[in-house]
């Protein structure tokens, strides 16, 4: 595989259905994520501040975002 972007424009993944945490608050101090279904980062997971909806996507694989995930639960 190819070395993922570090950052993406919320412009390139057009049609995304961002989700938000059952544990957020109404506060939007959050990540949200998607997982877009087509284009170039399809099948990838899109994390990106939820204060801030126009700024950058990050961009994980999957097994990336769940290995990082788990670890940050730990803590």
């Amino acid at each position: 595989m190819s070395a993922l972007p570090r950052h993406v424009s919320p412009a390139r993944l057009p049609e995304v259905r961002w989700l938000r945490s059952s544990y957020s608050t109404g506060a939007n101090n959050c990540v949200e994520t998607a997982r877009p279904s087509a284009g170039p980062w399809a099948g990838l997971v899109a994390v990106r501040d939820s204060k801030d909806p126009a700024g950058p996507a990050l961009l994980f694989s999957p097994a990336s975002w769940t290995r990082f995930a788990d670890r940050i639960d730990r803590l």
